[in-house]
């Protein structure tokens, strides 16, 4: 089965609640955790990930909380998966065509190949911006039903 890690769904749900607030402003982890449903502990330990790779911030203290450490438009859904699952890769001989005994002969290595890069493009040009914006356009519609 190929799917990101749930560790991974929560750091994107979490980073677009984040960027749902205005830049700059903090969100309190606790309140993140509640809005996103979200087992606090295991948020603490996403939030980390994503400081250090350079997708939040975080700052303690009383008026401490969670924000964006750069703007929504410049952070990818790449990005914010690879910062916690790594880079993506559908099979192992993706990743390293040395350790496939069939790299020259195989016919599955090509198609694995370019399913990755395209998903790999795919998740590249979609931004936390993008995501926010879709995300107010799903609200609203589903308003309407």
């Amino acid at each position: 089965m190929l799917e990101i890690t749930r560790q991974a769904d929560y750091a994107l749900r979490a980073t677009l609640d984040v960027a749902q607030i205005p830049y700059g402003d903090r969100a309190p982890t606790a309140t993140i955790a509640s809005r996103q449903q979200i087992p606090l502990p295991f948020l603490a330990k996403i939030i980390s990930q994503l400081v250090v790779r350079g997708v939040l911030e975080a700052t303690r203290g009383a008026s401490g909380g969670v924000s964006l450490a750069r703007p929504a438009n410049t952070i990818t859904m790449l990005e914010v998966i690879e910062a916690i699952d790594g880079p993506i890769t559908i099979n192992r001989c993706t990743r390293d065509p040395a350790v496939c005994d069939r790299s020259g002969t195989c016919p599955f290595c090509e198609i694995f190949t370019e399913a990755q890069l395209a998903l790999v493009e795919r998740l590249s040009s979609i931004t936390i911006a993008d995501l926010v914006t879709r995300s107010k356009e799903l609200e609203s519609a589903a308003a309407v039903k």
